[in-house]
Parts: structure tokens; sequence; C-alpha cells
């Protein structure tokens, strides 16, 4: 009679076990689930409206004024330190911002009718997280979409929800739901893209 106890009380412990990893699972399965869908404005977002940030390159060319003509990193707080003008803020404004304000700075007493042009030479990396093979950092490719990125990534692990995706913009606030084979998203410099899991 004890034994029959025993082995009872055991199949309960085991059943509470399953149940309990079936519950962590549900959860896990919908962490992300109230993201809401992406906005068109981020499915059609495009380096024609990029944001500079830290871990950016630019090269800033100063016409006829070749000292001042060169290359420069974004710093981590999103400072652009430029001769003789001095620290220059360039995180979160763009390209056309930035070449405006060294401009009318230099204008300043320094350079007599500057013409300031600025290109990014090297992008930020953007990141990949969750369900893919080989999660991490990857250096940035001009026109590369979600689905290219996931698979620089190594691909779906076997656990990978490959219906619905998560992307957070550099300059968003919160994760967007990206469903996949439909619209192409494109990655811009920054993005973090996260792979959860699908439902069992």
């Amino acid at each position: 009679m004890d034994s029959k106890h025993g082995r009872g009380r055991r199949a309960g412990r085991h059943l509470a076990l399953a149940m309990a990893g079936a519950a962590a699972l549900l959860v896990g399965g919908c962490a992300g689930a109230g993201a809401p869908p992406i906005s068109s404005a981020d499915v059609a977002a495009g380096l024609e409206s990029y944001h500079l940030g830290a871990g950016d390159r630019v090269r800033v060319t100063v016409f006829n004024e070749p000292s001042l003509t060169g290359e420069y990193n974004i710093t981590p707080g999103g400072a652009l330190a430029f001769p003789l003008i001095g620290v220059v803020a360039a995180g979160g404004r763009t390209i056309e911002a930035v070449q405006q304000e060294l401009t009318a700075k230099l204008a300043e007493g320094y350079v007599n009718d500057p013409r300031v042009s600025v290109e990014v030479l090297n992008y930020r990396p953007f990141y990949i997280l969750g369900e893919v093979n080989r999660p991490g950092e990857y250096s940035y490719a001009s026109g590369m979409t979600v689905e290219q990125a996931i698979a620089r990534a190594g691909g779906f692990t076997y656990r990978a929800n490959e219906k619905t995706v998560f992307l957070r913009r550099q300059t968003g606030k919160g994760e967007s739901a990206v469903p996949l084979r439909s619209a192409q998203v494109a990655v811009l410099p920054g993005d973090t893209i996260r792979i959860g899991e699908r439902y069992f």
C-alpha cells in the first residue's frame, strides 16, 4: 500500500513539474507578443533619412581646406570633435543638419565662405538576438533586409518563430513586430532584431 502511495506521489510531482515547464515555455513564447506591428514609416525607412550615431565614421570635406578635411568618428556620446570649432553634436541628427552646423561655425571667422560636405564611410553595426544560430553584432551592409540579416546570422534555430520577428530601430522607443514573407523591411545601422521562440 505504501509503495502505491509513493508511486502516486512521485507521479504527482512529475505531473506538476511538466505543467510548470509547459507554463514557462508558453510565457517564453508569448514574450514580445504585445509588440505593435511595424509602422509604414519604419517599413519605408532608408538611409536617405538616416540619423548619425555612436560608431559611425564620417568623412568631412572642407573644399580648399586640406588641413580640415579628414575622417572623424562619432563618439559614444554622439559628438564629433572638429578642428578649430571644437565639439559638434552629431548623434541623432541627419547628415544634412551636421553639415549645416559645421558650415555655419566655420563661417564665424575661421573660413571665408566655407563649403562643407559630409559622408558616412562606415556605418555602425546592427544586432541580432534570440533564436538564430549565431546571435551577435554584425557589420552593416546597404540594402540588407531583415530576412537577409537572419540568414547572415546562420538562420533560425529549431525553436524559432519563423513567422514574426521583432525590430527595434535605433531611433525608436520599443520593439515592433515584423511579419516575415510579406513586405521586405530594410535593416538600418544600429537596429536590433530579436527572434523569439515559436508556440509549441
